[in-house]
């Protein structure tokens, strides 16, 4: 916990002993000093009990934070993966885009649907294996000739 939130704290707390004390005014051996000493002692207590608390709260939360922004980026990269491949395949003559689906997960191509030749699949597998971040090529892609 910051110095400054422990010395507004502890303000605040003999502040509202220093207005309690002026208000009780019952006789006591102890004096209001005393009072107070004893009301900051359990004050700063609480908040040294509080501090490893709030500092593993948040070491927590910011790990999750982390994780959750690492998981998002993989899907943002897996998008683009996705993206660059399409265009890729679009830009390939004799490739035919609306029967070949690109998947990506984590890196990994999944490529699916129907080309027309054993060399269209191999073209299109080559393809997708280019693109940066791809770690590897499932072509699933079955071949069967037009005609």
């Amino acid at each position: 916990m910051s110095r400054s939130c422990k010395y507004v704290c502890t303000l605040f707390a003999t502040s509202l002993l220093v207005a309690c004390a002026g208000c009780n005014q019952q006789s006591s051996s102890e004096t209001v000093g005393q009072k107070l000493d004893r009301a900051i002692d359990k004050t700063k207590g609480a908040i040294d009990q509080a501090g490893p608390k709030l500092d593993e709260r948040t070491s927590v939360a910011r790990q999750r934070l982390d994780e959750k922004a690492h998981e998002a980026g993989a899907v943002i990269d897996d998008a683009a993966i996705t993206a660059k491949i399409k265009a890729a395949i679009l830009s390939e003559p004799g490739l035919k885009v609306l029967q070949i689906n690109v998947e990506t997960n984590k890196g990994v191509v999944t490529l699916t649907g129907t080309a027309d030749s054993p060399r269209s699949s191999e073209t299109a597998k080559v393809i997708a294996a280019a693109v940066a971040g791809v770690k590897s090529v499932d072509n699933r892609l079955v071949v069967r000739p037009s005609g």
